[in-house]
């Protein structure tokens, strides 16, 4: 396992640290604690942290503009000001079902937000992917249990995705246009060993990079799959990588200590803690959501 420089971005221990990304605009990261209904705000070159209390489990972020965002939460997609973290119902979305919250998501580079949905207690086969084109609502995969490393190409014509319970990645061809799917997802990887396939992000230059539950490190993959450098991260579950830094060369990583007993967050004294590893790394920019046909 690779060792980089690491530092702690939050010690503030996140119950389940998840959904990581950043304003390159403001030189702030943002992240959740969805099961504590927390967001995180860093500004990355001061170092000062606010959490805001959302009243709800939220699991990811999307930026509208300079003043508002798109947060995905348990029963719906959510306009909030950045100004005073007033939030607003865009969409519901699976609002009739409490059984089940939002999980992974993230932004296509032609602004079509995905989103994953899960059972609160990891049901099987309880999750979809769903996707928010131009404003419309849309089911794209079904009868997934955790739906989790959702990133896209920097073509945008291919997506990824993962299922944590099989730990297979998959790939489906896209419309670069649209962030559609042009046909049926296929099997790109499947993890053996120690952890899980979680969130992931795709760098400039095409490889994939993917935080491994219960692994305590972040995996590199190729395009076809082949593993190509495994990270450490000093904390056993970490959750999901954003890159950071203006110039987006540093993984900012969340991790959790959901399900961890008395003893195991013992053994993992940096347990639910947010990072950042310098890994000089090609990365790229998180797009803006688009909410209307231009």
């Amino acid at each position: 396992m690779e060792q980089v420089p690491t530092s702690i971005l939050c010690a503030e221990r996140c119950h389940l640290g998840e959904g990581p990304t950043y304003d390159a605009a403001t030189d702030t990261a943002w992240w959740f604690d969805i099961l504590e209904g927390k967001l995180f705000e860093a500004h990355l070159v001061s170092g000062q942290v606010r959490i805001h209390r959302l009243g709800k489990m939220a699991s990811a972020l999307a930026r509208i503009d300079a003043e508002h965002q798109l947060i995905a939460a348990e029963d719906g997609l959510y306009i909030r000001s950045i100004r005073d973290g007033a939030m607003t119902l865009y969409r519901p979305l699976e609002a009739d079902n409490p059984r089940s919250r939002s999980n992974d998501a993230r932004v296509h580079p032609s602004g079509t937000f995905w989103i994953g949905t899960m059972g609160r207690n990891a049901e099987a086969g309880a999750g979809s992917i769903y996707a928010l084109h131009c404003g419309e609502i849309s089911k794209l995969f079904a009868n997934i249990t955790i739906p989790n490393a959702i990133c896209f190409s920097p073509d945008g014509g291919i997506g990824y995705f993962a299922d944590t319970a099989k730990n297979e990645l998959y790939r489906v061809a896209l419309d670069p246009a649209t962030g559609l799917p042009r046909g049926a997802p296929e099997a790109l990887l499947e993890h053996r060993g120690i952890g899980g396939l979680d969130g992931a992000v795709v760098d400039a230059d095409g490889l994939i990079w993917n935080a491994r539950w219960g692994g305590s490190c972040v995996d590199v993959y190729s395009p076809q799959g082949e593993h190509l450098r495994c990270l450490h991260v000093p904390a056993r579950q970490a959750s999901c990588p954003a890159f950071v830094g203006q110039d987006l060369s540093r993984l900012l990583v969340t991790s959790a200590w959901q399900d961890m007993d008395e003893a195991a967050r013992a053994a993992d004294p940096d347990h639910g803690r947010t990072f950042v590893l310098k890994v000089a790394a090609h990365g790229r920019a998180e797009p803006d959501i688009r909410l209307a046909r231009s």
